[in-house]
């Protein structure tokens, strides 16, 4: 089966689940988007890699990568695998760094990907997968978003980069990982 490449849109808190995050991945360099549902410590460890902000202590994903260099392993992808019931499933390639064994871990999709981040790896799904469970994105403009609590529709280019700080330290004191993701990267093209 043909891979196709993903990446990380953001995160958001769930409209659906109490005390869940939307993770929303996207078709690289197209319009579909596969969400998936995770639980707030596996929203943190990403948003936390995402961010590149540095824990005092290792934290569980820290201690896998770890783990894995102590014993000369390394991640090459991640590839969210299997859709059954509504349920994703994924798997982290993993090979010695002689090359001499290549291993396939099953996992959930969310700790697939914090392990992903820390290694820098791809992540990949295939066709059957996106079709299911994927969504496809009108023409949007990517620099334009809905402001929180429906102010407006304005540009993120029309916003000086003072009042971008400010509504991405907004954006992440309310969780919203996705809106925040959006402002970041608006502030390092700048």
């Amino acid at each position: 089966m043909e891979k196709i490449k993903l990446e990380i849109l953001g995160l958001s808190s769930s409209q659906s689940q109490s005390g869940s995050f939307a993770l929303v991945l996207g078709e690289e360099g197209r319009s579909r988007r596969l969400p998936i549902i995770i639980g707030m410590f596996e929203a943190q460890a990403i948003a936390i890699e995402i961010e590149k902000i540095t824990s005092t202590r290792p934290m569980t994903h820290d201690l896998f990568k770890s783990f894995a260099k102590q014993f000369d392993y390394t991640v090459e992808e991640v590839i969210i695998s299997e859709l059954k019931e509504g349920v994703f499933f994924a798997k982290l390639v993993c090979s010695s760094n002689k090359g001499l064994r290549k291993v396939d871990i099953d996992t959930r999709p969310s700790d697939a990907i914090a392990i992903g981040l820390r290694f820098n790896v791809p992540i990949y799904t295939y066709e059957h997968i996106l079709s299911e469970a994927g969504i496809v994105v009108g023409d949007k403009s990517e620099t334009t978003e809905q402001l929180p609590e429906n102010k407006e529709i304005r540009s993120l280019l029309d916003y000086p980069t003072p009042e971008l700080e400010v509504l991405l330290k907004e954006a992440l004191e309310n969780e919203d990982y996705e809106y925040a993701a959006k402002l970041r990267d608006e502030l390092n093209k700048r």
